[in-house]
């Protein structure tokens, strides 16, 4: 399991002060603070493991994306290739999944390599502009839609920036291309799934997202008051369509009466 740092994580929880769940959220970090998470070796073994098995569940690119991939490839120097797809050789060298999508235009995704995803499937998402991929969280587009697509196009190149976005699970696995069931373990034993994402437009044409997944059990919030009652606060105030994407009316009221003990 990647687990964040515990002290961090709990001063800083990705539900903020509880007002919204979708909040853009970016703010700039050094070049130094963007590609450089060394991957371990549990993670390196993840990735191997679906890269061999599941190759087409985990990758995808477009036929034109080869300039993209090449050109980003000279902040990975990757110099031996062992996979169809470059982006797949350079998910390797860092913990986090890469997707590499058009600055410009609808911004579709070019080139993906997502060993972790959160209820998506990058075979279904390859090709398609920013706001069909969000489609299916409707309130999504609504609430930051065109401020994501302003931002895209606008952003300065090579100032890479931050944000976390978060999920409840009921245990620590990564691979969930679609909508787990509703857990049936108590929800003492859930874990708070929060995703590391920068943004960085590396080329006029090009930007890579990158997405670093970490696990917080559940039962630690109780420890923290105050994260406590803006989780609740969070939770409280979903609409329909996130109530949905975050797992249905029963899974919030269950989370609601746990954290209200």
């Amino acid at each position: 399991m990647n687990k964040d740092n515990d002290l961090s994580f709990w001063h800083n929880p990705p539900w903020g002060d509880g007002k919204q769940k979708y909040r853009l959220g970016l703010r700039p970090i050094s070049q130094k603070d963007w590609l450089n998470r060394q991957i371990g070796q549990d993670l390196f073994n993840h990735k191997k493991q679906l890269l061999s098995d599941n190759y087409n569940d985990v990758v995808a690119v477009t036929r034109d994306s080869l300039d993209a991939q090449s050109i980003l490839n000279k902040h990975f120097m990757v110099d031996k290739r062992n996979y169809p797809d470059l982006i797949a050789d350079m998910s390797l060298l860092i913990q986090d999944d890469l997707c590499l999508i058009r600055s410009n235009g609808e911004q579709d995704l070019l080139a993906a390599s997502v060993c972790s995803p959160s209820y998506w499937d990058v075979q279904s998402k390859i090709g398609k502009p920013l706001t069909e991929i969000h489609k299916p969280v409707t309130t999504l587009n609504e609430k930051i839609g065109d401020r994501i697509s302003t931002f895209i196009r606008q952003a300065p190149i090579l100032r890479p920036f931050a944000r976390q976005n978060w999920l409840i699970h009921g245990d620590t696995n990564r691979f969930y291309l679609k909508e787990e069931q509703l857990p049936e373990s108590h929800p003492s034993e859930w874990f708070i799934r929060t995703e590391k994402e920068t943004l960085c437009r590396f080329h006029k044409e090009y930007s890579l997202f990158t997405i670093n997944v970490f696990f917080q059990p559940l039962h630690l919030v109780h420890d923290y008051p105050q994260q406590r009652q803006c989780l609740i606060e969070s939770l409280n105030g979903f609409d329909d369509a996130e109530i949905a994407y975050f797992g249905g009316k029963k899974k919030i009221q269950l989370l609601l009466d746990y954290l209200s003990r």
